[in-house]
């Protein structure tokens, strides 16, 4: 047997990073939204005033803090940040496998696209 990782297994890889993250995502933002409708569910909205999103939501660290007090709308955040870091991972990922495979040009070229991508968030 071959010890060396090749294409085929790191494609393999990626392809259950990227099916585990999105279903995860999608299971914690269903949570979420269960138990936000369960404590919100018969509030009125109010559409004559514009408010924007609370600090606490935009902060990984409060949205972190205020999922694990079983706040509903944390936990659908925290979801969509998993979602958002999965395709992120899977570039950190890919920039591994190149690593292992010896291909500088690919790791080179997968890091200037990480570099761009975390710059922008």
């Amino acid at each position: 047997m071959n010890s060396k990782l090749n294409d085929r297994d790191i494609e393999k890889a990626m392809g259950k990073l990227l099916r585990v993250g999105v279903l995860s995502s999608a299971l914690i933002v269903a949570a979420g939204a269960i138990l936000y409708f369960i404590q919100h569910g018969n509030d009125l909205a109010n559409y004559r005033r514009f408010i924007g999103e609370p600090k606490r939501f935009t902060e990984l660290r409060s949205v972190w803090m205020a999922a694990f007090r079983g706040r509903g709308r944390s936990i659908i955040q925290l979801g969509l940040f998993i979602l958002i870091a999965t395709p992120i991972a899977r570039i950190v990922f890919s920039v591994i496998g190149y690593v292992f495979e010896k291909d500088y040009l690919y790791v080179m070229l997968t890091l200037a696209v990480l570099a761009i991508i975390l710059i922008n968030i």
